[in-house]
């Protein structure tokens, strides 16, 4: 029996009861280990991303799968295991809900193993298990960047073929070419749905920390982005588009907004310089600085690599619309 306190009841001037009221019970610990940013790496390989905290002492989880919202999430913590469930609604109005799916997360023997189990509208269920790689804490301050070094630029693009890029989806159409001195992205789509029939395009290579200069041209209500470290979304689109602010041309994409609007109208060329270091970005668009040096805590919506501890691809949209770059160069970090 829990314990219990006496505590009286008036029922009107002459007449109290005494109850034996349960104290309330010591909710469960977060299990050592748990707390934190975790790069997780699912069976069915979609990137996605964790991190597990405490709010009023109860657990809260953010979670984002690929292109997903990122949460919070209010879990319940049953014997050691969160479980928490990802709701994902029809487009569409006034329509029932599309699919639920539950999460169920844990530590045993020391590292984190969880399963995801998405049931759809029409009652199908998917199971996908996963394992964790805990992500290291954002740094305490910024970096001072009077102090980093760069290495020489290397060109990623050599403006005659499709050298040191593929694809990232080999079950997609390929829209990518090189045209005049161009790298192209062509594809039939025309709206901002988040994904489509064409393929996205990756370096070969990896980086860590680095200076990117990459020039851009989308006409007028076109969409592309280009990720840091296959993580962080520079987007791409035109001055005047419906996506303005924290989603509009200057932003990291849904994670910081930019000072101001420095794009330009749609058709015509336009400039990025993009400084990754310690977590922390600058943007400069068109040779005004938007964003000067701040933290960026978790990957963005499409990310396909979800450590921020370790090096990832400069990889671009082609998902989207058409979209042509040039001029690519990327400066290295250099370790002190």
């Amino acid at each position: 029996m829990p314990p219990t306190v006496l505590r009286s009841l008036c029922c009107g001037a002459a007449t109290c009861v005494l109850l034996l009221v349960p104290l309330g019970v010591q909710a469960e610990e977060l299990p050592a280990g748990l707390s934190g940013d975790w790069s997780l790496k699912l069976d069915s390989g979609l990137p996605a991303w964790m991190r597990v905290a405490e709010s009023d002492g109860n657990p809260q989880v953010h979670m984002r799968l690929y292109i997903g919202p990122a949460g919070p999430y209010v879990a319940k913590l049953v014997k050691g295991r969160l479980n928490f469930e990802i709701k994902k609604k029809n487009r569409k109005k006034n329509l029932a809900q599309a699919s639920v799916t539950r999460v169920d997360v844990g530590i045993e023997d020391g590292k984190l193993e969880g399963v995801l189990e998405k049931k759809s509208a029409d009652g199908s269920v998917q199971r996908d298990t996963f394992t964790g790689t805990k992500v290291p804490p954002m740094p305490a301050s910024a970096p001072d960047l009077s102090k980093v070094r760069f290495g020489h630029p290397i060109s990623l693009f050599n403006g005659k073929d499709m050298s040191g890029w593929r694809t990232y989806e080999s079950d997609k159409q390929n829209g990518w070419s090189v045209i005049d001195g161009l790298l192209v992205n062509t594809t039939t789509k025309t709206d901002f749905s988040p994904t489509g029939a064409y393929a996205n395009l990756r370096t070969q290579d990896e980086f860590e920390d680095f200076w990117l200069h990459i020039e851009f041209l989308v006409e007028e209500n076109r969409n592309s982005g280009v990720y840091l470290r296959g993580m962080y979304e520079a987007q791409v689109v035109d001055r005047d588009s419906r996506m303005q602010g924290i989603q509009g041309v200057g932003a990291i994409f849904g994670a910081i907004a930019p000072s101001r609007n420095a794009g330009n109208a749609g058709g015509q060329w336009q400039t990025y310089d993009l400084t990754l270091v310690d977590r922390h970005v600058t943007v400069v668009l068109n040779g005004v600085k938007v964003i000067d040096n701040q933290p960026i805590d978790k990957p963005t919506p499409g990310a396909i690599y979800t450590n921020a501890a370790a090096p990832g691809p400069i990889y671009l949209q082609g998902d989207h619309t058409k979209v042509s770059y040039r001029d690519i160069y990327l400066a290295p970090v250099l370790e002190d």
